[in-house]
């Protein structure tokens, strides 16, 4: 189903302009009673390290739920931002209570607004589920298209004393040269920045980046008892592209909590969770 979407999207992207005082589209795609499949939900555990029970729905997994929607919104052509090299730069996600695979979803996506970036223009994308008809999750995404501007940077762009001082070092992954091809067959997010060396140098990267909601993901996976939370809230930018393949470091402190080089020197990303 995503395939014909990339397709489109990528056909679209030479012709767009973006803008932050561009429209938004007024529509809002949505999916109803939709339930994930044992197979996937596990093949998207296993990969992100989640060890969640079985039939409980991993915090970020919603997100993989509404990906569609999402792309069939940006693959619009009254999304102003060209799908091809967009750049996921943070995600803010409240859960209302514990999600199962017994429940039946109501997803939705909508844009919210679109911000000026001092490297292009961001838009904001907000993802909704809800069973019988009360919300129990929500997310918030930023995508950035990059094109040259003369906006300075705002705070969250350009870094805070917070994520500057390095969290106590937890664990240290070694990720390979294919993670985004897995993810991205995992996700449906097949972004040619995630997939190839060559694919992501044509988009100005210097070899392919792992995905944003991989990084989050696999981050959130260290905290063993967050799903089954009555009520979970994250926050998390994504700092600096993750190139594949690398070692990078978890580290956290309290609800705190970043990726950073194997060397310390970069800040990948940094978030908490409440």
């Amino acid at each position: 189903m995503l395939a014909p979407l990339l397709l489109r999207g990528a056909i679209l992207s030479p012709f767009k302009r973006p803008s932050p005082d561009a429209p938004l589209p007024s529509s809002r795609p949505t999916l109803t009673d939709v339930r994930p499949s044992p197979a996937h939900l596990a093949a998207y555990s296993r990969l992100c390290g989640y060890r969640t029970p079985e039939h409980t729905l991993p915090l970020t997994y919603p997100h993989v739920l509404g990906f569609p929607l999402a792309m069939r919104l940006m693959t619009t052509r009254a999304f102003p931002l060209p799908l091809l090299g967009l750049v996921h730069t943070s995600i803010e996600i409240t859960q209302h209570r514990a999600l199962t695979t017994a429940d039946s979803l109501e997803l939705s996506v909508h844009a919210s607004h679109l911000s000026p970036h001092r490297r292009g223009t961001e838009a904001t994308l907000v993802t909704e589920a809800r069973v019988d008809g009360t919300t129990v999750w929500t997310s918030s995404s930023t995508y950035l298209a990059r094109h040259r501007t003369s906006t300075p940077a705002t705070p969250r762009e350009s870094g805070n004393e917070r994520d500057s001082v390095p969290l106590p070092t937890q664990a240290e992954w070694q990720l390979p040269p294919d993670l985004g091809r897995r993810y991205g067959a995992v996700s449906g997010d097949r972004n040619p920045i995630h997939l190839y060396p060559l694919t992501a140098r044509l988009l100005g990267f210097p070899r392919a980046i792992a995905h944003g909601m991989w990084t989050v993901a696999r981050c959130l996976a260290e905290y063993t008892d967050h799903s089954t939370n009555e009520a979970v809230h994250v926050h998390a930018d994504f700092k600096a592209p993750v190139l594949l393949p690398s070692t990078v470091t978890f580290s956290a402190d309290g609800p705190a909590f970043q990726l950073r080089s194997a060397n310390g020197d970069t800040t990948h990303l940094s978030g908490t969770l409440h």
